[in-house]
């Protein structure tokens, strides 16, 4: 048992100096000399990006030292306005959600959702199959009137359509 704890004790300082001797080639080796060692750390993650405002920091936008061809992401730009006579569907609502449009306007409803969403007159007048994400439906308005709609899987959006003579 005293040889067991003997080589357990060994093992053991053995396990600490190399964790010692690690984190000092980590840290620039024991050269107390050097100017490296006086030096303000940098932070870098994983993404490679350094840390704005820390010393060393790249700013915001701007490819990190040493790392080329890197920068931040792209800000996604805006979605562009739906068309006169269209309609956009996302984040579960019609967009607009009242539009008005001349006798003969063919009006375009686009799923920008990732659910399945359909277009149904509340009249019955006009009914879109399920729309995938993506998918557009078409209707041509041929007569006056005030026209409410709801998508059938979701009944709580609702929407309107006014034709104008």
């Amino acid at each position: 048992m005293r040889l067991f704890l003997e080589r357990r004790h060994a093992m053991a300082a053995v396990a600490c100096a190399a964790a010692a001797a690690l984190t000092l080639s980590a840290c620039g080796g024991s050269d107390t000399g050097s100017q490296a060692d006086n030096a303000s750390p940098t932070f870098v993650f994983a993404s490679g990006a350094e840390t704005p405002g820390m010393p060393g920091g790249a700013a915001p936008g701007t490819a990190p030292p040493g790392m080329p061809g890197m920068s931040a992401p792209a800000q996604s730009p805006a979605p562009a306005p739906a068309a006169a006579n269209a309609v956009n569907i996302d984040n579960f609502a019609f967009a607009p959600a009242s539009l008005t449009v001349p006798v003969g306007t063919t009006v375009t409803w686009t799923n920008k959702d990732e659910e399945p969403h359909t277009v149904a007159g509340n009249d019955g007048s006009f009914h879109s199959p399920g729309m995938g994400a993506g998918a557009t439906f078409t209707f041509t308005f041929t007569k006056a009137g005030s026209f409410d709609y709801i998508c059938s899987i979701h009944p709580f959006m609702h929407a309107t359509v006014v034709v104008t003579p």
